[in-house]
């Protein structure tokens, strides 16, 4: 049974979704996918739904601004996406979810195994279409219902109708009818009695797309050949076949605001234009979605606008619009082009380096591997933009010669940062791949900057740096040169040779004093940077290939190939800490804003957070994905991460910021499995979460009544817990008490005014003042006076006296020690000696001098044996020896009269001898220290 209970628990935690430090919050960056967006009205405005995986995300058509996303993770990926009014359906695996405003209201699991495909929603009908080519319809149970529930029925597109569906759509005036296109021809179903109406002829070429147009009886249908058809379905026959060679059709929209235009978008990321009337091209946006990703997934026009939305799979929504016509009523029509209204976007591909772009938490800066440059805000979505690649003009003026349509820049490997500039000049320097030359960028404007910073030696940049002040920019050569260039300028202005292989990593403090360097020969390299002339270098055993440098505490963290990571300190040029535990190379790391965790991502698909005092790992966790870039915000909230698989950029917060965490080192059987942060809204921690929660994993721990272990082991020589002062007081007690004697006599106060002179009784009348007195004579006076004198003599007496032997008053000090030694049990005073213990200095001072010190000695010896037991016990070692220092300054003068004393000589042997075990430590740890500092040497 404790088994079985023990296995139940390890079960929770695992599948808890937070660490003990890290929870996983929100994913930035991603807007879309490959699954087509969907449309929705309301009134006169429109909202779309775009599929981020295993959520989707609902945004403003007006302004693009995100509105809803959804509350919860699907089940399995998003195949298919439908809006009806206030309602979006999604389609997962077999299963079809109904949302209102981003929460599940309703779950329909479909009687099929295959995967939902398509879905249309007309009138009380809810038709879905799945792989296996299956068409479910779905009704409303009752008429008052807002969506359809109830299975109705089901037919099968068996492969002599026409094989696998390719879409399903329903004509306007077409009562209880859709229309199914398969890759060969078109069907006509009546859904109410489940019947085939219509079957077209096959097509010669394979279908990919349909659209029902504006005009009755009319769907467009596109084949892979790059065709559009309008086919009459009343008629049965082509009305009109528009080629267009060598691209195939993925979407096609018409225009409804008055214009006779149709949209056709294709798989190579181009959207071609055409008037029907006028039987033309009217534009053509070229690669606008990128071809490498499936091109344009959907294109479709807002029902009455002249805007046009697209998406695909290169994760962005785009918005173009056409504006009036500037003919006259008399001209020809002059058409404008379609002009870039909007767009949501992120990276196509995994991002390859990322960096926090300002000291509030507000942008990230992000690359990837699709060679473009991002600045994410973590406020607002719509604040993200893209930095533009478009060079700078010549100095006369004019532009960069060239065509305007060219590649971007080849993929970014490093960023690096600084603030103090920014707005002056160029305050961003990258390192690209396999290029001889860095690139400013300015944060401010959101452009490439003017300058490009060669390496010294012609080699490829493998690093770049910025030193705090932004004046000069740091680039790290693959043959182990570094430049030093002016970022205001873009002129050369140092040269360092030190490394023979690749430059992984630079680095500067924030006084421009010192810089370091690191490469893949394994050196660690030290600069004057003022003086330009080198301190010294470390040599590791292994190639460095990353560096982080943490400015406030002078701290520089290394990846070694070894699997290791390696903490220098810079002023030292001492490695201080090595952190041991990954399997696999180690990917990312970076230090905490305070400087006292490094936490680090590796190949073997583990962060781990170390704690620098203790060289210990606190916490780690296991993810489905690679980590391969992670950085702390800089208050510490925040840690963002970027994995192999995913466009975006993953958020978690650190709950320790409100939380005490355990300095406890965790083993690798310890590490929580955790799913990273999604788009959904109960998928993740809240932000605040480590303040409002408790973690139950973990015993809570009040830091405020933390109480010490009196003793690790009993081996171990132990000091007392108390006042690190206590000691020091009892070893100087005598300083003490001169310092505090007056250094005058107390001076009687001056005489008081007469007017103040009356106090208490005497206030007032004399007579009043006498009332209530009885009267006495003089004998009686004279008699109680003697009385009196009597008692004061008395009491004096009885404070002079002096107690010895079995006579008179006894301290709890004394008789407790007088118990202790006459006992003959084993370890008699540990009452007594715990009872010294708890006394204050001047308690035990004035205890220790009361110590009887005439014959026998009892006292003195029974103390003397009580020292030497507590010894023994190792545990407050000092302050035994302090109150032996005490002893002899109080009774060392009749200790040394009689030492001749058997039972006196007795005691000090024993006394001795305890001491023995400490001289034999203090001569290894001197001769252990002085062999270390041999060959530190």
């Amino acid at each position: 049974m404790t088994d079985f209970k023990k296995r139940k628990l390890v079960e929770s935690v695992k599948s808890r979704h937070a660490s003990r430090i890290f929870s996983p919050f929100r994913v930035i960056g991603n807007v879309s996918n490959g699954v087509p967006f969907a449309v929705g009205t309301l009134g006169t405005t429109f909202y779309i739904v775009t599929s981020v995986g295993r959520s989707f995300q609902i945004y403003d058509a007006n302004n693009l601004h995100l509105l809803f996303v959804s509350d919860k993770e699907t089940e399995q990926e998003i195949t298919c996406l439908s809006a009806h009014f206030h309602y979006v359906y999604a389609g997962f695996g077999n299963k079809i979810g109904i949302y209102k405003r981003g929460i599940l209201e309703h779950l329909i699991e479909l009687e099929t195994s295959g995967r939902v495909s398509a879905l249309c929603i007309f009138g009380d009908y809810l038709c879905a279409t799945t792989e296996e080519n299956a068409i479910m319809i779905y009704k409303k149970a009752n008429s008052g219902d807002k969506y359809a529930t109830e299975f109705y029925t089901k037919f099968q597109v068996s492969e002599l109708e026409g094989g696998d569906i390719v879409s399903i759509n329903h004509m306007p005036t077409y009562l209880n009818k859709i229309v199914v296109t398969t890759r060969a021809n078109v069907l006509l179903y009546n859904v109410r009695t489940g019947k085939l109406l219509y079957t077209s002829p096959d097509f010669p070429d394979q279908l990919t797309v349909a659209e029902p147009a504006p005009a009755l009886d009319i769907i467009a249908l596109g084949s892979i050949a790059g065709e559009m058809i309008l086919f009459n379905l009343k008629l049965g026959r082509k009305i009109r076949t528009i080629k267009m060679p060598n691209m195939r059709i993925s979407s096609i929209s018409f225009r409804t605001d008055g214009s006779p235009h149709v949209c056709i978008g294709s798989t190579k990321g181009d959207l071609l234009f055409y008037d029907l009337n006028r039987r033309a091209r009217i534009h053509l946006l070229k690669n606008i979605h990128g071809e490498a990703f499936g091109g344009i997934s959907k294109a479709t026009f807002l029902n009455g606008q002249p805007i046009i939305v697209t998406s695909g799979g290169d994760n962005s929504l785009k918005e173009y619009v056409f504006d009036p016509s500037l003919s006259e009523n008399d001209a020809e029509v002059v058409v404008q082009p379609p002009r870039f209204l909007r767009s949501r976007g992120g990276h196509s591909q995994p991002s390859t380096s990322i960096a926090f772009a300002d000291d509030e938490s507000h942008f990230i800066l992000s690359a990837s591997r699709d060679k473009s440059l991002w600045a994410f805000s973590l406020r607002k979505d719509a604040q993200s933009q893209e930095l533009s690649q478009r060079l700078q003009k010549k100095n006369d003026g004019n532009r960069v010669a060239g065509s305007t349509i060219k590649e971007k820049f080849p993929e970014i490997t490093s960023i690096a940062i600084e603030n103090a500039r920014i707005g002056e000049w160029e305050n961003i320097l990258t390192a690209h791949n396999d290029t001889s030359s860095a690139r400013t960028w300015d944060m401010r404007s959101k452009r490439v900057g003017r300058w490009t910073f060669d390496t010294i030696d012609d080699g490829f940049v493998k690093s770049v740096a910025i030193s705090q002040c932004g004046n000069f920019g740091f680039v790290g050569s693959s043959n182990g040169g570094i430049g030093v260039y002016n970022m205001q300028s873009g002129m050369p202005r140092k040269k360092y040779k030190l490394h023979k292989k690749a430059v992984t990593g630079i680095a500067i403090d924030g006084m421009n004093r010192k810089m370091v360097s690191c490469g893949l020969d394994g050196i660690i390299g030290f600069y004057d940077f003022n003086e330009s002339k080198y301190l010294g270098r470390l040599q590791m055993e292994a190639p460095i290939t990353s560096m982080v440098y943490h400015r406030s505490s002078d701290l520089c963290a290394f990846a070694l190939d070894d699997l290791s990571i390696v903490v220098v300190d810079t002023v030292t040029q001492k490695v201080v800490r090595q952190l041991w535990g990954h399997s696999n190379r180690i990917t990312a790391f970076d230090f905490s804003p305070d400087g006292r965790w490094i936490v680090s991502a590796a190949l073997d698909s583990t962060i781990r957070t170390w704690d620098l005092p203790t060289g210990s790992c606190i916490d780690g966790v296991k993810l489905d994905s690679v980590a391969t870039n992670l950085k702390f915000s800089p208050n510490g909230d925040m840690l963002a991460t970027t994995h192999v698989i995913g466009n975006g950029i993953f958020i978690w917060t650190n709950r320790a910021q409100f939380k005490t965490v355990s300095t406890r080192a965790i083993d690798e059987e310890e590490f929580l499995k955790i799913t990273l942060p999604n788009s959904s809204v109960s998928g993740n921690g809240q932000f605040l979460e480590g303040a409002l929660e408790q973690d139950e994993t973990q015993e809570p721990m009040d830091i405020n009544n933390f109480k010490s272990v009196e003793q690790i082991n009993s081996e171990l020589v132990t000091l007392s817990l108390g006042p690190r002062n206590k000691m020091h007081t009892l070893l100087n007690l005598d300083v003490i008490k001169q310092r505090s004697k007056p250094k005058e006599a107390p001076k009687k106060p001056e005489k008081a005014p007469f007017f103040l002179q009356l106090a208490g009784e005497t206030v007032g009348d004399d007579a009043s003042g006498r009332e209530g007195l009885t009267f006495e004579t003089p004998e009686q006076i004279r008699a109680r006076q003697e009385k009196e004198a009597e008692a004061e003599a008395a009491k004096d007496e009885l404070t002079k006296f002096r107690p010895t032997g079995r006579i008179g008053f006894q301290s709890t000090f004394t008789k407790t020690l007088m118990d202790a030694g006459t006992s003959e049990k084993d370890g008699r005073y540990e009452k007594f000696l715990q009872y010294l213990v708890n006394l204050s200095p001047s308690a035990v001072d004035l205890e220790i001098r009361s110590l009887n010190s005439f014959e026998p000695f009892d006292e003195i010896i029974w103390f003397i044996e009580a020292l030497t037991e507590g010894l023994k016990s190792n545990i407050n070692y000092e302050l035994y020896e302090a109150f032996m220092n005490l002893l002899f300054k109080a009774h060392g003068d009749v200790i040394h009269a009689n030492n001749k004393n058997e039972s006196i000589k007795s005691a000090l042997d024993k006394w001795e001898e305890v001491h023995q075990n400490e001289a034999k430590l203090d001569s290894l740890v001197k001769f252990c220290s002085g062999v270390l500092e041999f060959v530190s040497r």
